[in-house]
Formats: structure tokens, sequence, C-alpha cells
């Protein structure tokens, strides 16, 4: 009898066992082959004409009842990989992908009242469901930038398939054409503008600035974000011509890319760029390259106000001077002296620059939440309020300059 009850016991126990394995082994219900998707790689938004309202068809609304916002209409241009002309592989051509991307890729332009309004027109057009997974580039327009993006984050923030890695940038003029440029050196046109900003990162030139950076730092009460600022050459090759820094979602600034440095040296971000500099005393000049840069900011409360002290160490190297020159170590000391003076002039005008536009990129507002809370609880609060503040809190900025190494010289 004993025997019967525990054999009914252990086939419960296995049954028990069964059921809870079961949804464990039915990974695959749900899939969706990716041959069965439209892969975006790229999208531009631009402001689209008054009369390009008739181009739209009635797909989400009904005609004369606009979705909401009601506002100006957009123009969304998509970047759509073509099945099996996708480059595998190093070197390979996917199935007959030719450089330039003429084939790889398919731009598709439509026209929305907002972003879910384009998307929904966008997919009309296509067979397949869009799929944003492997979206990489985002790119909207300046005018498109310096009105709102509330709206357009705010799509993209709630869209689970867009990752916030995804690089998202501001055009000077128009955005489409980056949309439809076909570089010689990129099969696959939206992936060269990505490489383009990565390698920049790599080399200095600009900040780590993912689209998930960004919003981090625009819904910080004591900071702004920035976007890079690219313009389209000649034979569509991409240009970073800066960045573009925001006041809450609004752009209101670009500063030049040297500016960029400034940026990278107050915040202490390495590796260094490089400029031309003058040897002092000489008409020769030599190229200096900065390789390291470090930086602190302290604070403390003046009269009311929190007053910032900024000391950035730059360390690099003369990579080339004139053969004509000559150079020793009091001409090291000049080159020194004369570097830091003019690194802090850049420096403070972009400070100044920013402040006047109430828009704290260095993100100084989150050194007064972290190490005065109780200042910035009685006496700030609010986002606006910092915004407001910044433009005359004094920032007092400190640059030494190290020469490491010099290199070679030049005919």
């Amino acid at each position: 009898m004993g025997n019967k009850k525990c054999t009914k016991t252990g086939n419960k126990a296995k049954l028990l066992i069964l059921l809870l394995l079961m949804p464990l082994i039915a990974g695959c219900w749900d899939r969706s082959e990716l041959d069965e998707r439209a892969l975006v790689l790229g999208i531009s938004i631009d402001k689209a004409d008054p009369e390009t309202e008739k181009e739209e068809p009635d797909v989400s609304h009904l005609p004369g009842q606009e979705p909401l916002p009601a506002k100006d209409m957009i123009r969304l241009t998509a970047q759509l990989a073509v099945p099996g002309r996708i480059p595998l592989g190093p070197g390979g051509q996917g199935g007959g992908a030719s450089p330039g991307g003429s084939q790889t890729i398919w731009p598709l332009s439509v026209v929305g009242h907002s972003m879910s309004d384009a998307i929904a027109n966008l997919q009309q057009q296509i067979s397949s469901p869009l799929f944003l997974g492997h979206l990489r580039t985002i790119v909207v327009s300046e005018e498109i930038a310096r009105k709102e993006l509330k709206d357009i984050n705010d799509y993209f923030r709630r869209n689970p398939e867009v990752r916030r890695t995804t690089w998202m940038m501001v055009s000077s003029g128009k955005a489409e054409p980056l949309m439809r440029s076909a570089p010689e050196i990129e099969r696959v046109p939206t992936l060269y503008l990505m490489m383009t900003l990565e390698q920049a990162v790599k080399l200095g030139k600009f900040p780590q600035d993912f689209i998930g950076v960004f919003w981090s730092r625009s819904v910080k009460k004591g900071q702004e974000g920035f976007l890079p600022y690219v313009e389209v050459q000649k034979k569509d090759n991409i240009l970073i011509q800066g960045m573009a820094y925001f006041k809450g979602t609004k752009m209101v600034g670009k500063p030049s890319p040297l500016e960029i440095a400034a940026y990278m040296g107050i915040k202490g971000e390495s590796p260094g760029g490089y400029q031309l500099v003058k040897i002092p005393g000489t008409k020769s000049q030599a190229v200096f390259a900065a390789t390291q840069r470090k930086s602190k900011i302290d604070f403390k409360i003046v009269h009311g106000r929190p007053d910032f002290s900024v000391k950035v160490w730059i360390e690099g190297n003369i990579n080339e001077i004139n053969a004509d020159a000559h150079l020793n170590d009091d001409n090291i000391k000049d080159i020194e002296r004369a570097e830091a003076k003019r690194v802090q002039k850049i420096y403070g005008d972009l400070v100044s620059n920013t402040q006047k536009d109430g828009s704290d990129i260095f993100g100084f507002g989150e050194y007064v939440r972290a190490k005065a809370p109780k200042y910035w609880n009685r006496e700030i609060r609010t986002v606006e309020q910092w915004q407001n503040m910044y433009k005359d809190v004094s920032v007092h900025i400190q640059t030494m300059v190290r020469v490491r190494r010099v290199g070679m010289t030049t005919s």
C-alpha cells in the first residue's frame, strides 16, 4: 500500500516538472524571419512644405481630421535594406552589392503630421512589417531641431526596437540628402555615416554621444544635451561641422569643430586633437597634437550663488615644425604658455556662449545637485530655474599645457 502511494506521488511530481518545462521548449512560437521584415537602417526628418499635404494618403485618419499633434507636417525618409545585397563578412559582396550603396539600400520618402503618422504612411507602401531593431542613424534638419524635438524623442524612446546606441544628429540644411547619399568607400551608406561618428570618437574629435546618452542628459535637471552637427559635402562625404546643443528639447546653438575640443577639455575626455601653433618670438609654426586631457571641476557658494573653478591639464606632442625652426627648452616653455593662454580663451568663449543660451551642456548643475543638495532644493529645485541661474554663475578656467615629445621637421 505504501509503495502505491509513493508511485502516485512520484508521477505527480514528474507531471508537475513536465508542465513547468513546457514553456521553456516553446521559444520559437513567435519567431519572425529577417527576410520577412523591412529593415530600416536610417531615418531622416525634415519639415515638409505646406503643399505636400496632398501627397498624404488617407491611412491613419480621415480627410480633414488630422491626428494630434496637428502641427506642421514632416517629411520622413527611410533607408531600407535590400534583402540579399547587404555585404556579408569583410570584403564580401553580399549578393551583388556594389560600391556606393546604390543596390544595397532603398530610400523611401513619405509625409505625415507626426512620427506615428509618417511611419503608418511608410508602412502602407511596404509589404513587410517595418523593423527598427537595426536602425543605426537618425538625422533631423536644423529647422526641425530649432523648433522642437519633444515629439520625435518621445516616439523613439517609447519604441522598444530602437537601440540606445543609435546615433542621432542634426544636419545643416535638409536632412534627406544624407539618406540618399552614396559614398564610394562604403556599400551601405548609413553605415558610413555611423562609422564617421564612431571614428571621430576614437580619434578624439567628438565625445561619445549615442541617442541614449543624449536622452539621459536631456532629462537631468542640471545638464542639457547635444548632438553632432553634420553636413553632406561634394561626392557625398560627411563633414562633422560641430555640435548642436539644446535647451530642453530645442536646439539653441552650434559651436565650431574647434570648440568641440574645448568641451572635451573641460570634461577631461581623451584622446585629444591637433592644431597649428606659432612658435613665440619666431616666424615658424609647429603642429601640436594633444594626446591626453584631464580636468577637475570644483565649486563653492559665493554670495548665495554657485562659483565654479575648472582646471584643465593638457599633454601632447609637437609632431611637426618648420625646417628653419630651432626648438630648445625655452622655446618649448614659450609654446606651452602661449598654447595654454590660447585654449583658455577658447574654453572661456564656449562657456560664455552656452551661458547666454542658458544651456549647461557641461553639467555644472549636476555638481550642485550632488554636492550641495540642500542648497539646490532650497534655491533652485527646477530645470527652468537652473537654466536662468546658469546665465549668471561665475566659471573660472585655468589651463596648463605640457609638451611631452618633439617630432620631425618639414622643409
